[in-house]
């Protein structure tokens, strides 16, 4: 089982013996699926043990057994909030913003003269 305290070689590992069951169940070879996948037996050897591997093997490999669309339910699309999308107006957020400011400094008392002296700006 995977939780928030899994290592990540743990998650690997747990990762690796879910494909190779579903391979199993699916009546097919590591040779067949790497045929498949497009890559070496080795690498669907190694994936399935657990050991690191690009993420596009993993992506050749989910959509060799069938299993792409459930990458969606991993990472689903993030929907933005009702205030973002009046902001965006149906556009796409493209970077974050940067960092509030912090709210543990009580905020710097104002006097007057403080303020910025437009007169004086040529």
């Amino acid at each position: 089982m995977i939780s928030g305290d899994s290592s990540d070689r743990a998650v690997l590992r747990e990762l690796g013996a879910r494909l190779a069951r579903t391979r199993l169940e699916r009546n097919v070879s590591q040779q067949q699926l790497a045929t498949e996948a497009g890559l070496s037996k080795r690498t669907i050897e190694r994936i399935e043990a657990g050991e690191e591997s690009k993420l596009s093997n993993l992506v050749r490999v989910l959509r060799a057994l069938g299993m792409l669309d459930r990458l969606d339910a991993l990472v689903p699309e993030p929907l933005p909030s009702p205030i973002e999308q009046l902001k965006l107006h149906g556009r796409r957020r493209r970077r974050a913003g940067r960092a509030a400011a912090r709210r543990d400094e009580p905020p710097r008392p104002w006097t007057w003269g403080d303020e910025p002296d437009d007169r004086n700006v040529a």
